[in-house]
């Protein structure tokens, strides 16, 4: 067969954990088993809540709408992670690349939209509760999570169509343990100095702005709880808050770190390490 005739493969060979860390099978082993907690967890979370019917209450239908999109985002990353490092086979096509990538920044932008609304949920709660069941209602929830989902799978799709428009350089290998945006941008053969400024720009919309949002609307929750007279009232409001603040600053934070640096495609091990720990929060949570 003449060489004529050949046709490059557009597989991504995912180059994984850097080879300089040992005990990378106990560590992955002990992701696996973590993510099978996590799955099995929210799973029985999504269900108990769908069984019960004093649990459908607005905060319950937003949080088993977060519990879905963890389900989702680690499923995306962590069974294929798991699956090269205990088989050795690193090749992932162009088609299940792509779709890596639109599914676990779908889910990311879609949480982080989602972790946004939640805070206006707790702020009508504590600061307007009689009128809580009329501001938050059945059509309103809906609507928080279709924009969520919409939001999330908009920006994926325009980030994913165009990470992946570039050139590629040869051999085609990802510095990463899955195709993510950053990873992948570092292998482009190609300028990519502007659309990494759109990525930061993205970011701060993204990220940025929901997270002034939410720290805005926290100092307008810690003012009401100050002034509630009960002490038992006052701490079980800071309960609500001190929880959903610790989830904010588990997804915002390893966020901001990769997507707001111009240079972040060019840090890949910084990268991984932060990923890693933005699997185990979702994972956690």
């Amino acid at each position: 067969m003449s060489t004529g005739n050949k046709t490059e493969s557009k597989d991504f060979i995912l180059l994984g954990i850097d080879p300089e860390f040992k005990h990378i099978t106990a560590m992955v082993s002990i992701i696996l088993l973590i993510y099978m907690a996590s799955f099995i967890g929210n799973t029985l979370l999504i269900f108990l809540i769908w069984l019960y019917s004093h649990l459908h209450t607005p905060m319950y239908f937003l949080l088993s709408q977060l519990s879905l999109m963890d389900i989702t985002l680690t499923s995306s990353i962590v069974p294929k992670m798991a699956a090269n490092l205990f088989s050795g086979w690193r090749s992932i096509s162009f088609l299940a690349c792509g779709t890596q990538i639109f599914f676990s920044l779908t889910v990311a932008i879609a949480e982080c939209i989602l972790i946004t609304l939640m805070c206006f949920d707790r702020y009508v709660a504590i600061c307007e509760p009689l009128r809580y069941p009329i501001i938050i209602n059945p059509r309103v929830c809906l609507q928080m999570i279709a924009m969520s989902w919409a939001g999330g799978a908009l920006t994926s799709l325009g980030h994913t169509a165009f990470t992946l428009h570039f050139n590629i350089c040869s051999p085609r290998e990802i510095p990463h343990f899955f195709c993510e945006v950053m990873a992948v941008l570092r292998i482009v053969c190609e300028d990519i100095s502007v659309y990494e400024k759109a990525v930061v720009i993205t970011s701060i919309l993204v990220l940025l702005l929901p997270l002034s949002l939410i720290l805005a609307s926290y100092v307008v929750i810690f003012l009401a709880v100050l002034r509630i007279n009960s002490p038992e009232g006052r701490n079980k409001a800071l309960a609500t808050c001190s929880s959903h603040l610790c989830v904010v600053g588990l997804y915002f934070g390893p966020g901001m770190c990769i997507y707001m640096r111009p240079g972040s495609a060019h840090t890949p091990k910084l990268n991984q390490i932060v990923f890693f720990c933005l699997d185990l929060s979702s994972l956690h949570s």
